[in-house]
């Protein structure tokens, strides 16, 4: 009987104890601490706004730093070529096909309006950033790309989309007489 009660006891002295130590814990100097709802008035501050603003150059975490460029800033090889058709295939032939054409699979299968075909005009007068832009931004029903599409492979894109524009409307004179040649010579 006597264990018992010790038992008893004991866990009736452990159940005060953290009971205690529970109530010591249940300060609320975070909860009530004083906070501003964003973009609202404050006196706080000399200009009157809640939302401060971003020390310049910063970067969101995640986000790479993008120059801007009229052009692609860097020299386009072959590498940087071959690239841009991988990254093409992978994001960019479901909606404009492997041609840049609009008539992708997921276009004809679910669009209303087809993506336009980077062969018209418009396009291929269009500057290297409206590409960078779309791309980066998304426009009409296409999403932005910048999480999936790091800056550098961007560009890379927009350097093929160009050999793709360029292969539709090149002349014959806009090839080299010895490529010209062989190309003749391999028809027959």
């Amino acid at each position: 009987m006597t264990s018992m009660r010790r038992n008893s006891r004991c866990w009736k002295s452990g159940m005060v104890l953290l009971l205690l130590a529970g109530l010591t814990s249940c300060r609320q100097y975070m909860a009530d601490q004083p906070l501003y709802k964003p973009y609202r008035e404050s006196g706080f501050f000399p200009d009157g706004t809640s939302a401060r603003p971003l020390p310049e150059g910063t970067i969101p975490q995640g986000f790479e730093r993008i120059e801007p460029s009229a052009n692609i800033p860097f020299p386009v090889t072959m590498d940087v070529l071959q690239r841009g058709r991988e990254r093409f295939e992978i994001f960019c032939t479901p909606c404009h096909d492997h041609l840049g054409t609009g008539q992708g699979m997921a276009a004809r299968r679910g669009f209303r309006l087809s993506p336009p075909s980077f062969h018209i005009d418009r396009l291929r007068a269009a500057p290297d950033d409206h590409f960078f832009d779309v791309i980066t931004n998304g426009s009409g029903v296409m999403p932005s790309y910048a999480y999936q599409i790091p800056a550098h492979d961007r560009w890379a894109i927009i350097a093929y989309v160009r050999a793709l524009q360029l292969s539709f409307n090149a002349a014959p004179a806009d090839v080299p007489a010895d490529v010209l040649r062989k190309l003749e010579s391999e028809k027959q």
